[in-house]
């Protein structure tokens, strides 16, 4: 990997491993560096609607209020791309940690989220209000950055334009706001000998609904550990899912 410059150095004698988990634009690099710490990179295409300059404002917010995360060391920005240095969170990620049970999976997801939603909303600067959300992705749709064959299953063979109207027409009319991850699956969430350790790819983090976490923490769990525990990880978390609500954010997710 032909790294920037200012660290090719530093790193010079490190193993640069590719991540591949995860669906994100940008590319994620293990540093494991001789004699010490593992490292993170991330290196995103400056194009329009990149995310990474919003991750590494939510990652600095993260240790602000006391919430693990990576740590920010470094970034630039050359021709081509956005690059970040991070440090790594401890442990795995949820959809990779096979020593843990299914219910330990789903008490660390229902833990972690509890714990974010508790931060009181005046304290986060990011607003991610819905008729916001709806515009972005309206401006994803007019981009050409959503692609219809990689719509969910109940949504294949649909038009764009159709989904999009299904959206429209079924936002809901309550909002119980809390700072939100914005990207709540199980690989965004790491845990260490048996506990949760840290949040991770935090470019959607900000104010909005707490079923934009649960809606895709749910499907997460469904697909990753199985559908039988759906219905713990909300007793678990505390509250009764709305499922308005969440046909409605997996519907939002379409277009993210």
């Amino acid at each position: 990997m032909n790294i920037p410059n200012k660290w090719r150095a530093q790193f010079a004698q490190s193993l640069i491993e590719q991540q591949a988990i995860g669906e994100s634009r940008a590319d994620v690099f293990r540093l494991r560096q001789v004699g010490g710490t593992d490292l993170f990179l991330k290196a995103e295409p400056l194009v329009e609607f990149s995310e990474l300059a919003d991750e590494i404002e939510r990652l600095r917010w993260l240790r602000q209020v006391n919430l693990p995360a990576p740590v920010v060391l470094d970034e630039l920005i050359d021709t081509h791309h956005h690059w970040l240095l991070m440090t790594a969170v401890q442990g795995q990620d949820l959809a990779s940690a096979n020593t843990l049970s299914a219910a330990q999976t789903v008490d660390i997801l229902a833990t972690a989220l509890r714990t974010l939603h508790q931060i009181p909303i005046a304290q986060c600067p990011f607003d991610h209000a819905l008729q916001h959300r709806i515009a972005l992705a309206q401006a994803h749709v007019n981009a050409g950055l959503i692609d219809e064959t990689d719509f969910d299953d109940e949504r294949l063979g649909r038009s764009l334009e159709d989904v999009f109207a299904e959206l429209l027409s079924n936002q809901p009319n309550t909002h119980d706001l809390v700072v939100t991850h914005g990207d709540a699956c199980l690989p965004n969430f790491m845990a260490a000998d048996g506990r949760f350790s840290g949040f991770i790819d935090c470019g959607r983090l900000g104010i909005s609904d707490r079923h934009q976490d649960l809606t895709l923490a749910a499907r997460s769990i469904e697909r990753n550990v199985g559908p039988e525990w759906v219905k713990p990880f909300f007793e678990l978390y505390g509250v009764e899912p709305d499922e308005q609500r969440m046909k409605f954010y997996c519907l939002l997710d379409e277009f993210f």
